[in-house]
């Protein structure tokens, strides 16, 4: 669904900011893309420092300016600098933190045939106009509380909140980890649909009960979205063991995103590649890296809820790939930072997976996903 809100003045759209991107941005820019007298989203970026390898004033406000201009009708913008830095008590818009990198984005923006609707600065303490050089800083309580929605708890104290793992206790992670083992014991490094070699040590019932179930990939896939915070520890374990697994990762994330039909096409994609080195589908792989119909945003969430719940109940030497699905998640419903942050967990578990890396290399070029910009995603 699709967030919309109105504000009448510059203090009320800082009021709707929040509500836009979910949180309280920090040391943020945050761009307001307008079809007409309406915006229904927001574009985040981390403020540029100074760094021998950063990009200067430009290369930032061409890449940010860019990423607007690919809201589809989109006319006008909105800017708000959100700083850490202290409050200026001139009157002169020069006088305000990064003035200099506020004049460049208005300059881009306005080559590009774009109205500059709002451009303001939100300091610790107060809030200014750049484009008003006779306007005194305000104080923040002039601010108006974020507009209620529907549904909608508050946002979040700031672009990073929000990726701590939840945490199940000592003994529901110890069940994970014994029903790991037991299904490890079980599938090794088969996939659904061949047969582990056989062994002579007892099996526990479970397990082979649960790999009967993932024979059925896609459905199992399925069924998991319906608890993703209360699942049995078998099933828990059997998600660690795909989730570890390129090839079974890739058909869980694109079943995710797309429908159970599509989750099993990519599959038999996915064995045909393995047995004959055949290329995956376009419409199949082309998922992964944002392109395709706009997901079901509320399927996506509950899926990252599902690989959060697994993350944190996984033996932190299996987090991996449940961390990165999770990275990728976060992505695709437009929350950049988030994926960045479970990207540094998963990294930290396992230095050399390769698609934590693939990811990292997507999110610092700034790339999002082509639906994203359907509507502007924080």
């Amino acid at each position: 669904m699709t967030t919309i809100v109105h504000a009448a003045g510059a203090a009320e759209l800082l009021a709707a900011i929040p509500v836009l991107t979910g949180f309280a941005p920090r040391d943020s820019l945050v761009l307001l893309p307008f079809r007409g007298s309406r915006t229904a989203g927001a574009l985040r970026f981390d403020l540029p420092h100074p760094a021998p390898d950063g990009p200067s004033a430009e290369e930032f406000a061409a890449t940010a300016i860019g990423l607007a201009c690919r809201v589809p009708e989109t006319d006008a913008l909105a800017l708000a600098v959100y700083t850490d830095e202290g409050d200026s008590s001139a009157g002169a818009p020069s006088a305000l933190p990064r003035a200099l990198l506020v004049a460049e984005l208005v300059r881009r923006a306005e080559a590009c045939g774009l109205h500059i609707v709002e451009a303001l600065h939100v300091g610790s303490e107060s809030w200014a106009d750049y484009r008003d050089p006779s306007a005194s800083p305000r104080p923040l309580d002039e601010v108006p509380d974020a507009p209620a929605i529907p549904g909608f708890a508050g946002p979040a104290p700031d672009q990073f909140s929000g990726t701590e793992l939840p945490d199940p206790g000592l003994f529901a992670g110890e069940s994970v980890g014994r029903a790991l083992i037991a299904l490890e014991r079980l599938l090794g490094s088969a996939a659904p649909g061949r047969k582990a070699p056989a062994r002579k040590d007892p099996i526990d019932p479970r397990a082979s009960e649960m790999a009967d179930m993932l024979d059925d990939l896609p459905a199992f896939l399925e069924t998991v979205l319906d608890a993703p915070e209360s699942l049995p520890p078998f099933a828990t374990a059997a998600l660690i063991w795909i989730l570890d697994r390129p090839a079974l990762r890739d058909v869980a994330l694109v079943q995710w995103a797309s429908t159970i039909d599509h989750g099993d096409r990519a599959l038999s994609a996915q064995l045909l590649h393995r047995r004959t080195r055949s290329a995956v589908p376009a419409d199949v792989g082309g998922l992964l890296i944002g392109q395709g119909p706009r997901p079901d945003r509320d399927r996506l969430g509950v899926a990252l809820t599902l690989v959060r719940c697994t993350a944190g109940l996984a033996p932190r030497d299996a987090r991996g790939g449940p961390l990165a699905a999770a990275a990728w998640l976060s992505w695709a419903v437009g929350r950049s930072t988030h994926a960045a942050q479970y990207l540094d967990r998963a990294q930290e578990v396992d230095p050399k997976l390769s698609f934590a890396q693939l990811l990292r290399a997507v999110i610092d070029a700034g790339m999002l996903p082509d639906w994203s910009f359907s509507d502007a995603a924080a």
